[in-house]
């Protein structure tokens, strides 16, 4: 019988390797595995190489596992904001490395990967710095750069719903990053608030399939007293 929900986050992270590579969900703060980052910091790893759209906020979640100095490397496309204020002291100090890619070459290069595609041509970033010192090539009158596909060890993504099987929905913009880097990694761990019956999540709404996913964490959805909602301690 296939079962893929993990009894804990710290049974689902259990293996990571240092020097892994660190697929990591979220938009901001839409649907980031805060969870899963939290219990990554306290399984250990370390000498990271993390994926993600930006460079963690404030002192928690991703900020907190570069806080801890667990990464070598960030792969991103916003490394700054106004409360990015632990990468960017890691960063000036010399202790983090930067890699930064346009936001439409980081999510095709993260597909790319899932899809098995070796590598592609992107006219963005032709001409600047981030073009780096890779292949360009003139198509149709237009000038493009040589991208490679970003694979992951590891993906830690977040998700609505999800069933034993591994299926899963996402709620809204918080499926962002979620689906391609699910199918880019070599084992993908997602949190759930909702743990459906196999067969009762329509498949019409089903956007990863379970045979990316390999373990699924239910975790809880605490509600404030403003009515949002808030994870669970």
């Amino acid at each position: 019988m296939i079962n893929k929900i993990a009894r804990s986050v710290a049974d689902a992270l259990a293996g990571i390797q240092d020097g892994a590579t660190v697929l990591i969900g979220g938009f901001g703060t839409a649907g980031i595995p805060g969870e899963l980052i939290d219990g990554l910091v306290e399984q250990g790893a370390k000498d990271l190489t993390v994926v993600n759209n930006n460079a963690g906020n404030g002192e928690t979640g991703l900020a907190a596992l570069l806080k801890a100095g667990r990464v070598r490397k960030i792969i991103c496309s916003f490394p700054r904001q106004a409360d990015s204020q632990v990468f960017d002291g890691l960063y000036r100090s010399g202790k983090i490395e930067l890699e930064l890619v346009p936001q439409g070459n980081l999510a095709e290069r993260v597909r790319a990967a899932g899809a098995g595609i070796g590598a592609f041509y992107c006219p963005t970033g032709y001409g600047t710095q981030l073009a780096g010192n890779r292949e360009t090539r003139e198509i149709d009158g237009v000038q493009y750069v040589l991208e490679y596909p970003i694979h992951g060890d590891v993906a830690l993504i977040k998700a609505e719903r999800g069933d034993r099987w591994g299926n899963l929905v996402y709620r809204k913009a918080a499926r962002n990053f979620g689906p391609v880097m699910a199918m880019a990694a070599k084992k993908t761990v997602a949190t759930v608030h909702d743990i459906a019956e196999l067969g009762t999540l329509d498949p019409e709404s089903i956007v990863t399939p379970g045979i990316f996913v390999h373990q699924v964490v239910r975790i809880e959805r605490v509600a404030t007293q403003a009515g949002g909602f808030k994870k669970a301690a």
